[in-house]
């Protein structure tokens, strides 16, 4: 591949563009966190209402999720670095719009819930671009797989983590709604750093004589919904997804805070829980990406699990001291930095190229469909058992679902690296019938 970045050396040349991801991945986190700090304050702050706060924090879930399942033909049909630039500059200025209408008084509530949907709207191509654009990058670089996610989940997890904190101290400085403007900047960096830093990828192939024209939106998201039913592994994955992000649904959204209000007693140490979780996953990020392709991947995603669920919920349900629970809550914070990179490693050797948006963007919406079931289950049994039934029943549930791999056959799949056999796109045959556009991967 030549070299578009003049003077350097090879290997920083090479490095470059995976670099450039990785800063991008921990820009945008960082901003991302500083609104879903920001917005929820400016809120309740200025109205006083729990349900209005609510509504605007849910307009942001669901214009990610909407985007998330209905964007992916459109990612995989345009260039996906312009996407992703694109994407990133229309976050901004949907950010921008908070501060700019309410300092000219024209932010009623239907508003503001409108811009914060396009905000949740415009990052899931944002984010599902920049994941088509990594395979090239880690290629290019001369990195595994596993290297290159655990570097793009590691830098999230910093993001995330000096986010908050930031947001907390430019709150107490400028007010929350100027706080927007530092995500506004984030992510028209990280347009700035992929327009100069990541080269444009080639067209995509097209087979031989495959002049006919593309298939209809719905057909090309009919397709991308067959890969994810053809191949059982990753009809599996997403199960398990599914299952265990509605169950830290509930532990994030309900049992902390109730844990901090009603065991801990104090904020400082609620926040103390989240960096101790936060800390261990970067941890576990790192420890993925530097030894993660030479480990055994079913045992990995089981102990990671483990370590995820059933520990984190037997120890808030034990009521340790707090530097003991602490300890407890980095340790499941490793498991938690590993499963992200994990998973996208098998993502990327399974899922074909050409159908990578509509498959990603399906697995980032089946994550976040099932979250508000787990915090309506959660605070439900919070509401009728308490806090210690809630923790023990989400940690039973937890277990289930994670010791999945050592009981059913296709999880074996999972220890078995390189890419699939990919069937054809629709668009890219001669004669595309609704049942051909069914096919989907081959497993090995």
């Amino acid at each position: 591949m030549t070299s578009s970045y003049p003077g350097g050396s090879a290997s920083a040349r090479r490095l470059t563009p995976l670099a450039a991801l990785v800063a991008a991945s921990g820009i945008s986190s960082l901003g991302m966190a500083a609104t879903l700090v920001a917005v929820p304050w400016f809120v309740l702050h200025s109205t006083g209402s729990g349900t209005r706060t609510g509504l605007v924090a849910t307009a942001e879930v669901l214009g990610l999720l909407c985007s998330a399942v209905l964007a992916g033909p459109v990612v995989d049909r345009l260039p996906v670095r312009a996407t992703s630039i694109g994407a990133d500059l229309l976050t901004a200025a949907a950010i921008s719009l908070i501060p700019l209408l309410h300092a000219w008084g024209a932010l009623p509530l239907p508003v503001l819930i409108a811009l914060v949907f396009l905000v949740g709207a415009a990052r899931g191509p944002s984010d599902t671009s920049k994941q088509l654009l990594l395979p090239a990058a880690m290629e290019r670089a001369g990195v595994t797989a596993e290297r290159a996610t655990g570097c793009v989940e590691g830098a999230r997890r910093i993001g995330m983590m000096a986010g908050a904190p930031l947001a907390g101290l430019l709150i107490a400085t400028v007010g929350a709604v100027r706080t927007l403007y530092a995500d506004m900047a984030a992510m028209a960096l990280c347009a700035l750093l992929l327009a100069a830093l990541v080269p444009a990828a080639p067209p995509r192939a097209r087979p031989a004589g495959g002049g006919t024209p593309r298939a209809s939106y719905a057909r090309e998201l009919r397709f991308g919904l067959a890969q994810l039913r053809k191949d059982r592994l990753l009809g599996a994955m997403v199960g398990v997804l599914m299952l265990t992000n509605a169950l830290d649904g509930a532990l994030n959204g309900v049992l902390y805070p109730a844990y901090g209000t009603q065991v801990l007693r104090s904020s400082a140490l609620f926040g103390a829980m989240i960096t101790a979780m936060g800390a261990g996953a970067l941890l576990g990020a790192a420890l993925y990406g530097w030894a993660g392709h030479r480990m055994p991947r079913r045992a990995v995603f089981v102990g990671a699990f483990v370590l995820v669920g059933s520990v984190r919920c037997a120890a808030l349900a034990a009521e340790p001291r707090v530097p003991m629970l602490l300890a407890v809550l980095a340790l499941s914070g490793v498991g938690s930095g590993v499963v992200g990179p994990l998973m996208m490693s098998v993502a990327y050797e399974r899922v074909p190229e050409e159908v990578r948006g509509r498959v990603f963007g399906l697995l980032v919406a089946a994550a976040l469909a099932a979250t508000p079931l787990g915090m309506l289950g959660a605070g439900l049994v919070l509401d009728a058992s308490g806090l210690v039934a809630a923790l023990l029943g989400t940690g039973a549930l937890y277990l289930a679902v994670t010791l999945a791999p050592l009981v059913f056959p296709v999880w074996r799949e999972l220890d078995s690296r390189g890419p699939v056999e990919a069937a054809e796109a629709p668009a890219d045959r001669e004669s595309a019938s609704p049942v051909a556009a069914g096919a989907g991967v081959v497993t090995d």
